[in-house]
């Protein structure tokens, strides 16, 4: 990944998302679920660039 890093494409994400469980349920209190698709562009983002 040359460049600035812009998170997985559609077809990059289809090869992750079976790994991931189903969104879970609304439980009606707290705060709602990240989306596991932001959760994995985040993970690669600091594998990338690295954070200090």
């Amino acid at each position: 990944m040359a460049g600035r890093f812009k998170g997985l494409s559609d077809l990059e994400w289809k090869l992750f998302e079976d790994i991931f469980p189903k969104e879970p349920e609304k439980r009606g209190q707290g705060m709602p679920h990240a989306p596991f698709r932001h959760v994995l562009n985040t993970l690669l983002y600091i594998i990338s660039w690295g954070v200090n």
